[in-house]
């Protein structure tokens, strides 16, 4: 069983059930799409995030379509899947905090820049009122 299934496990025997990146209500509570603006500020000024609950981060990519399988190879044994509608989304549930969320910007900043592409911004969805 890998961290994030023991993670899960834990928070729905407390009874916050973790959502999923497709459950229904997600709503983006956080958005980060300024570079010169802290990840910390970002969650310091979003009124509707709950830290104590995990979110769905959604990192906007711009991605080569020749790069696309190289970067859900690369993204995958971390628990992130790479979605299309629009625009590249690598997406994945977690708790957020400033240094997790800097962290996880600075490595798809990387990863974009070596693919040959560009890195956007990320935001973060919960459902409301859980």
């Amino acid at each position: 069983m890998g961290l994030l299934s023991r993670w899960r496990d834990r928070r729905a025997r407390r009874g916050v059930p973790a959502p999923e990146i497709d459950s229904p209500g997600l709503s983006v509570v956080v958005e980060a799409f300024d570079v010169a603006e802290a990840d910390s500020a970002a969650l310091a000024r979003s009124p509707r995030w709950r830290p104590d609950e995990p979110a769905v981060l959604r990192h906007h990519l711009d991605l080569p379509p020749d790069q696309v399988e190289r970067a859900r190879e690369l993204l995958a044994p971390d628990g992130w899947e790479l979605r299309f509608d629009g625009r590249w989304h690598a997406m994945r549930v977690q708790t957020l905090d400033a240094l997790g969320c800097a962290q996880e910007r600075a490595r798809m900043a990387s990863l974009a820049q070596r693919l040959g592409g560009d890195w956007i911004g990320w935001d973060a969805l919960q459902v409301p009122g859980r």
